[in-house]
This record gives structure tokens, C-alpha cells and sequence, in this order.
């Protein structure tokens, strides 16, 4: 089993995504992809298929369920109910997360954690931290029911099994919109050494004290030497 290495803000490729999960990820909702993780893959761009959008100043997730897989002679998935269960019964990605969600609600046991990937560009993704997946519900989008699942931003920023990464700051979570303009004014590189690998989306201004993630001046590349170099300093 490879060691997870991602740090909030951090830019990896498609590829090593999946390579980091040892699965290809082709679905947005992945539950349980190891004994203590699950994974979710969003989008806020404007043509993303799902209505996810943060809360909270960046703290909270609100993710939208996935819909019934498009068939040849069945439906269109966006004109029918989002489903719990298969035909066959089992419970769907959508069913296996909101059973989570309210075990968890109960007190029955901890929230499940969530790795929360968000793509920002053709083959290009972030990664948002580790969520905790404290509710779930069904909603109507005035259509038809939709999930909503409610995820909370953890402490700890990172995942686990790499002491190098226990620095960096946590950070909440940047636009989607931020996060392309960044991208595309420092060109895909770190802003003080221009390397191309090893990004991260950092705040000029730490948020811890007063800086914004809302806006594109306060955010940049940095890579990850430069990134642990400068902590929660101010420079």
C-alpha cells in the first residue's frame, strides 16, 4: 500500500491521484477506498455536473449525490431521483455515504474521513484537505430528490504518514475561480523558484492572520520547499 503524501492546496495530476489510491478514479463518490479513508472528487466550474459549493468560509462541503449511471435505453439521469439502492438492492455510492452520515449523526460511531479532490483544469486537481462527513439528506432541486451531503473541514489539513508535510499550514478552502486565476497568472509555477512540480496554492497572508481566500491577490504558487520554508510567517 503506497504512503499518502497530499497537503491541503496541494497540485497533483490525475495520474498521481489514482496512483496515490492505487485505483483508476472514474467516479466522483468512492467510499471506503481504504479501512479509514473515502474519497470524493467535486467541481464548482460552471460546467460541473453537480451542484457542489462551500459554506462556512471555506469550512464546510456541501456535496451533491450522484445520479442513476446513463444507460442506452433508460432514462435521463438528470430527470429522475437520485438513488439510494440499486435494482438489485445493494446500497448505492449515494446509500453508502448517507448510511454513514447518520451512524455518525446517532453517535454510533466517528465520522467517516473524506479526501476531497477538486478539478480546477483539464487533467489538473487540488487537493482540499481531509473532511469529516458529519450529515447527510434528500432534498428536492425543485425537479426531483437530490443527496446532500454536509462535510466538515478537519484540523489537520493533510493525510497522514508523512511527518514533512505536519507544518505546512491548513488552509480553508479557495474558490474554484481563485484557484484558475492563480493558475493561470503564475503559469503553473512557484512564484519565487518557478519550479513546476511539487505546487501548492498558498496564502501571501495567512488566513490565520486576517488574509482572504476569497480573492486571487492573496493566493499563489508556491512549491512545497518554499511552501514549509515560509510556515505561517509573515514575509
Amino acid at each position: 500500500m503506497p504512503t499518502l503524501a497530499h497537503s491541503s492546496g496541494e497540485i497533483i495530476s490525475y495520474i498521481e491521484m489514482c496512483q496515490s489510491w492505487s485505483v483508476s478514479l472514474q467516479r466522483g463518490m468512492n467510499f471506503r477506498l481504504r479501512p479509514d479513508y473515502s474519497v470524493i472528487l467535486m467541481s464548482q466550474r460552471r460546467n460541473a455536473p453537480y451542484r457542489d459549493h462551500v459554506e462556512d468560509n471555506g469550512r464546510v462541503l456541501i456535496y451533491e449525490g450522484h445520479d442513476v449511471a446513463r444507460t442506452r435505453l433508460g432514462p435521463e439521469p438528470k430527470s429522475v431521483d437520485q438513488p439510494r439502492t440499486t435494482p438489485t438492492g445493494r446500497l448505492t455510492q449515494n446509500g453508502l455515504f448517507e448510511e454513514a452520515a447518520k451512524r455518525a449523526k446517532a453517535g454510533l460511531g466517528s465520522p467517516e474521513a473524506v479526501a476531497v479532490y477538486e478539478k480546477i483544469h483539464a487533467g489538473i486537481w487540488a487537493f482540499n484537505g481531509v473532511f469529516k462527513l458529519t450529515d447527510a439528506s434528500v432534498e428536492s432541486d425543485g425537479k426531483r430528490n437530490v443527496f446532500r451531503f454536509r462535510l466538515e473541514l478537519n484540523q489537520q489539513g493533510y493525510l497522514p504518514r508523512n511527518e514533512d508535510l505536519e507544518d505546512l499550514e491548513h488552509t480553508r478552502l479557495i474558490p474554484s475561480a481563485v484557484k484558475l486565476e492563480v493558475w493561470k497568472r503564475d503559469e503553473g509555477r512557484c512564484v519565487i523558484c518557478k519550479a513546476k512540480d511539487n505546487l501548492h496554492f498558498d496564502h501571501d497572508l495567512p488566513y490565520s492572520k486576517g488574509g482572504s481566500s476569497l480573492i486571487a491577490k492573496n493566493v499563489r504558487l508556491l512549491c512545497a520547499r518554499h511552501n514549509l520554508a515560509k510556515s505561517d510567517r509573515i514575509e
